[in-house]
């Protein structure tokens, strides 16, 4: 954590915001230059006047000058300006690109599927969380009481952190620093007091990140709500507990619903419930076929799960006599992701009908088969497949992509809450909020930078509104998100949160849903912005739109 660094370029400007949609190309050039701050008036000593006085008005002047600006800027934002709403809009399903890329020199296309190829309702949630606290009630004897937890949708981001020897969920900007509004002991947010009592320093050195654990993938929603809620609970009974064997029987409560199968029976038993049809779906991996794309299916759940989800899913668009299969020339379940991509497991051939794994040596991949288990060495070796050919949709920046980036091959992840962000980040309210927090943000940096220690009395109610207003404004910008950890990608003063470093790290390229694609020609080279500071799919609203 404490090696965190920014990867991007660090000037404010976007020159160029291109996306497809529906077929038409849009294009929005704004620059936003950089703020400068109005160069201090030089001032001639008269006759007997000390440099302390020449500075005491310099300081003067500058403190008006920056009253003046903030009163104008109260009157200019009970208007939106014009140009404001000409801003580009950024497309919820557009592709947004860390590492260039030319999809004409891609030649295999590679899925993860459970939240990849498949998509899940909002209630897959309840069903994970209520599985585990009755494991974790029936096998871990936790108290009875727990059984009346119930899943809170409003609470969890994903890409939080779960501090294992304080009981503590952070979320963390890009640097390994806690956000001051993103720490919470159970569902108690923690004031900024408690946590410099806590933690010493709101940065993470490296002795404390080692008790650190992500929540990186789409199931940690359920995980991170009910360890708080237990922990909570404690707390309010007042029992003495350990924080990391709270994580550890959550952790294990909730692989253990999925090893042994409950949430998949559970899903297939109600897949109107919990999987959403998409009928874009086969479409897009009909045009990869068509294009002579070849195609493979890589997951860690079994394959009766993954049949039966991709037979619904796919109900109304295939032939009677069609199969889901037809369209891939690889299906490997239970991978064991992400040790398939070091370890040197062999491959073993599937059985559907029988539920058995064949003895022989698998050095072929054959059509229509399925295969079990493997690891990437063997799997390069038998398919001859190069690594910059081959991209890779996943949904879990470490299991799914993290591997995949290692050995060569492009990565895309897959986040769908990127759709929504999108879309509250293209509403003027919020952007009009983001040009306040500018502003303010400006004006506080000057008035700091104006003032000595031995004035700053002077500007103390300057300093004070300045602050509310910076504070009333980033409050806002978090509440269209969530009210408890605000937006996945950014923290509440507009830097990138430490899951943005891990989707740099490891994604080629991010989208919300792999049909997305199909807004783009095969043949496109995909292009990072020349110049951003934060995410490409985030556009900054310059605070001088709001400058008269």
């Amino acid at each position: 954590m404490a090696l965190f660094r920014r990867l991007l370029p660090l000037s404010s400007s976007i020159n160029r915001t291109s996306f497809w949609s529906s077929g038409i190309l849009l294009q929005g050039n704004q620059s936003y230059g950089a703020i400068t701050t109005p160069e201090k008036t030089l001032l001639k000593l008269e006759d007997g006047e000390t440099r302390g006085d020449a500075d005491s008005v310099i300081a003067d002047d500058e403190i008006a000058k920056i009253w003046h600006e903030f009163d104008s800027a109260k009157q200019s934002f009970l208007k939106i300006p014009q140009a404001l709403k000409e801003m580009p809009k950024m497309n919820p399903e557009g592709i947004y690109v860390n590492k260039n890329l030319r999809l004409d020199s891609i030649q295999v296309y590679g899925f993860d599927y459970d939240y990849t190829l498949a998509h899940y309702s909002s209630e897959l949630q309840n069903l994970i969380y209520d599985l585990a606290k009755e494991h974790m009630v029936n096998e871990y004897h936790y108290p009875e009481v727990c059984m009346e937890f119930k899943y809170d949708p409003s609470f969890p981001i994903r890409g939080l952190s779960y501090d294992k020897s304080r009981g503590c969920l952070l979320k963390l900007d890009f640097f390994g620093s806690i956000e001051p509004d993103g720490c919470y002991y159970g569902r108690r947010k923690l004031r900024r007091k408690e946590i410099d009592e806590m933690y010493g320093t709101r940065r993470i050195g490296r002795d404390q990140a080692a008790s650190l654990v992500g929540l990186m993938d789409f199931f940690c929603f359920s995980e991170a709500c009910l360890i708080a809620d237990i922990v909570q609970y404690f707390v309010d009974a007042k029992l003495e507990f350990d924080a990391c064997y709270i994580y550890q029987d959550v952790n294990r409560a909730i692989q253990h619903v999925h090893r042994t199968g409950l949430v998949h029976r559970g899903i297939l038993s109600d897949p109107h419930r919990y999987l959403v049809k998409n009928g874009q779906l086969l479409h897009f991996l009909k045009m990869l076929r068509e294009k002579g794309k070849k195609l493979f299916l890589l997951t860690n759940s079994p394959y009766y799960f993954v049949d039966g989800g991709m037979r619904f899913l796919l109900e109304d668009s295939l032939g009677l006599n069609d199969s889901w299969r037809e369209l891939f020339d690889v299906v490997i379940a239970k991978a064991n992701k992400p040790d398939f991509y070091t370890s040197e497991h062999p491959f073993r051939c599937y059985d559907a009908e029988k539920d058995t794994l064949a003895f022989m040596k698998v050095d072929a991949f054959l059509p229509n088969n399925v295969y079990y288990h493997g690891c990437l060495k063997s799997f390069l070796q038998i398919t001859k497949w190069k690594g910059p050919e081959v991209i890779y949709f996943g949904d879990h920046l470490f299991s799914d992509l993290r591997g995949p980036s290692k050995a060569g091959w492009r990565t895309a992840a897959i986040i769908h809450e990127l759709e929504d962000e999108i879309l509250v980040q293209n509403q003027d309210a919020y952007r009009v909020e983001q040009a306040k927090f500018h502003i303010f943000q400006e004006l506080l940096g000057r008035l700091h930078s104006t003032v000595s220690t031995s004035q700053k009395s002077e500007a103390n109610v300057l300093l004070e509104e300045l602050n509310e207003c910076r504070r009333k404004a980033s409050h806002k910008m978090k509440a269209m998100f969530n009210t408890s950890f605000g937006a996945t990608f950014l923290t509440d003063k507009g830097q990138e949160s430490a899951f943005a470093y891990h989707i740099h790290q490891y994604a080629d390229v991010y989208t919300s849903k792999p049909e997305n694609f199909l807004l783009y020609p095969l043949e496109a080279w995909l292009h990072a912005p020349f110049d951003v500071k934060i995410m490409p799919h985030h556009v900054k609203v310059s605070s001088s739109l709001f400058k008269t």
